[in-house]
């Protein structure tokens, strides 16, 4: 199969309209099922997605290898045409505690070294920092990772959370593919002046979040019980008044839905199709069947009075809560 494609910004690589996230597969959402989780990625090359997404970080590195296993089992067509898009510089202790980001440029030629290996790949088609390291200057990661790509190590460079004023000094440093970076319905900060910051430098979006953690994926309920290990469980939007005023909107959404007869996450997944061809949503689908119902958003056509009937349900900065507790707030640079 083959899907519709995209370009990331005006130097970055062709990839599929939609792109599977990973991270949940190894980290962060509770327990993840390995087996079920190599044969999504499977279906996902099946169906034509070619742009996986990871971390160094994410199960400190139990994703990376199972991306590497996944491809080392798929068939030799749908293996070539993958393209890995990676997140470094997280810092991490055994017992899984964030300490913070490292941006140097040892560091940088550190953690993709072991990337490579994991892997299994002799390359990385997106390389990027997870978040603005505050004692390194961009241009000094960002250069680092422009001496790998010389030594064809990896491929373009990317960019994570990080506000215009760091994109435009990236960006003078060297070509930047695309911004990773939260965007969905009741996340949509990046409008006010990231997006048009990229939009002047030629530089994409790959939105992770898109159902924001899967609270407007129309699965969620309010009595759901979130395991220890998962990030939800300590998410301000997940709290409280917080998740019975986030579902209120769901429901908004859910009426848009059933009118379109379509799901409230393909519903919510096509309009940020319909925002831009700059625009690449990253679907953490960690199941044949989430995967399934995600692509199937591909097929949802919007017109002006549908997107503008979805924004009357859920208008921007209609959500409750951060999206992140503080101390990861603090991390981010997009949101200075």
């Amino acid at each position: 199969m083959t899907l519709d494609t995209r370009i990331l910004g005006t130097t970055g690589p062709r990839v599929s309209a939609l792109g599977l996230g990973c991270m949940g597969m190894s980290a962060l959402y509770g327990d993840a099922d390995r087996t079920e989780s190599i044969a999504t990625v499977h279906a996902a090359l099946e169906a034509g997605v070619t742009l996986l997404d990871t971390g160094d970080f994410y199960g400190m590195g139990h994703n990376e290898l199972l991306i590497g296993e996944a491809l080392r089992t798929a068939p030799a067509a749908r293996r070539e045409q993958a393209l890995t898009s990676v997140k470094f510089g997280a810092l991490r202790g055994p017992d899984g505690a964030w300490s913070g980001y490292d941006g140097r440029p040892a560091a940088v030629r550190n953690f993709a070294a072991y990337s490579l290996q994991r892997l299994g790949v002799d390359h990385i088609d997106v390389y990027r920092i997870a978040r603005l390291d505050p004692d390194v200057p961009i241009e000094e990661t960002v250069g680092a990772i422009a001496e790998l790509v010389e030594k064809g190590y990896v491929r373009h460079i990317g960019l994570s959370e990080v506000g215009a004023e760091t994109i435009r000094r990236a960006a003078a440093t060297a070509p930047i593919a695309d911004l990773q970076i939260e965007y969905g319905l009741i996340t949509r900060g990046i409008e006010r002046e990231i997006l048009p910051t990229l939009r002047e430098l030629g530089i994409s979006v790959t939105a992770y979040g898109v159902l924001s953690r899967g609270l407007i994926s129309g699965h969620f309920s309010a009595d759901r019980q979130l395991a220890a290990n998962d990030f939800r469980a300590h998410s301000p939007r997940f709290q409280g008044d917080n998740l019975r005023h986030n579902l209120t909107l769901v429901e908004s959404l859910r009426k848009i839905a059933e009118q379109k007869g379509v799901s409230v996450a393909q519903i919510a997944i096509a309009w940020v199709l319909a925002q831009g061809e700059d625009i690449v949503p990253l679907i953490g689908a960690r199941t044949r069947e989430r995967l399934t119902e995600s692509l199937g958003a591909l097929d949802v056509v919007l017109d002006a009075d549908d997107l503008a009937a979805i924004e009357a349900a859920v208008p921007a900065d209609a959500a409750a809560g951060e999206r992140y507790a503080p101390a990861a707030m603090a991390h981010l640079d997009s949101e200075r």
